[in-house]
């Protein structure tokens, strides 16, 4: 299978799917993470060219250790606006690749460019079969699933876990890709939570800081699987899932049934094996 990953930021896609992708990764399958703004502002001090190359190094970099390939666009960060153009791009990608799956923000996000890069991605969910449109690249014949990323927003509807991926035996792997993006995960980030001063320089403790303070955060994503995780797993292998990643199914492009989820995610146990 072909699966898209559209996020806004260089670490949007390692964060909420980070897990899910090695495993469609070690399953076999081609993985493609794309970042619709470079980052450059992303940053408390630096910024401009010199911050958008560095965050494309760390993604590089997180993509090689979790075996996805990764693709930066050029738009500047907190500029993204959903025009024309930029849908075509979004659509020749999705072509290109040609996805089975593609995974983004949903649409009622806190930050401007994850709800304009949902937009994007919805705004090509039909498009991307239009023969006349976008003719340069050829359509897709077959729609692919459109899935949301988790999210805690509630208005005007909460999150809905659809499906939801155990991730607990590949987490080792996920925290070595947000290990990658230093200047976010070591800097940006915790300065914005007034925890700058606390992040080790020493390589090791901060991958040890690094879990002990992304942990609680990706756990509260384990919580809203729940009902997933009973669904697809089992109420029994329920309590021995320690991380999961969750994703609602959008109403636009292809409508899964409960049996191509499952081809859809081949890691999910065999039905009377749960």
């Amino acid at each position: 299978m072909n699966i898209v990953c559209i996020g806004a930021h260089p670490d949007d896609c390692e964060c909420f799917a980070g897990g899910t992708a090695v495993r469609w990764v070690q399953a076999g399958h081609r993985v493609l993470f794309v970042s619709m703004t470079n980052g450059d502002i992303g940053h408390y001090a630096q910024s401009g060219g010199a911050l958008a190359q560095r965050r494309a190094r760390e993604a590089r970099v997180s993509a090689e250790r979790g075996g996805v390939q990764e693709l930066i666009l050029g738009y500047h960060d907190g500029e993204l606006e959903p025009t024309l153009e930029v849908r075509k791009e979004v659509v020749r990608i999705i072509r290109r690749w040609e996805a089975d799956i593609v995974l983004t923000h949903r649409p009622n996000d806190y930050h401007p460019d994850h709800r304009y890069t949902s937009m994007l991605v919805q705004d090509a969910a039909f498009m991307v079969t239009v023969p006349l449109f976008c003719p340069e690249v050829q359509r897709l014949e077959r729609n692919p699933v459109f899935l949301y990323l988790v999210d805690s927003f509630q208005r005007p509807v909460p999150f809905r876990a659809d499906i939801a991926v155990d991730v607990t035996e590949v987490m080792d792997a996920k925290w070595l890709m947000l290990d990658a993006m230093e200047s976010q995960f070591y800097e940006w980030l915790p300065w914005l939570e007034g925890q700058l001063d606390r992040v080790p320089r020493e390589p090791e403790k901060r991958k040890q800081w690094l879990r002990e303070a992304w942990d609680p955060f990706l756990r509260t994503h384990t919580d809203i699987a729940q009902p997933a995780l009973k669904k697809w797993y089992g109420a029994k292998k329920v309590g021995q899932i320690t991380y999961a990643e969750a994703f609602e199914v959008c109403e636009y492009g292809h409508q899964p049934s409960d049996d191509e989820i499952r081809r859809l995610f081949p890691f999910f146990p065999k039905r009377g094996r749960a």
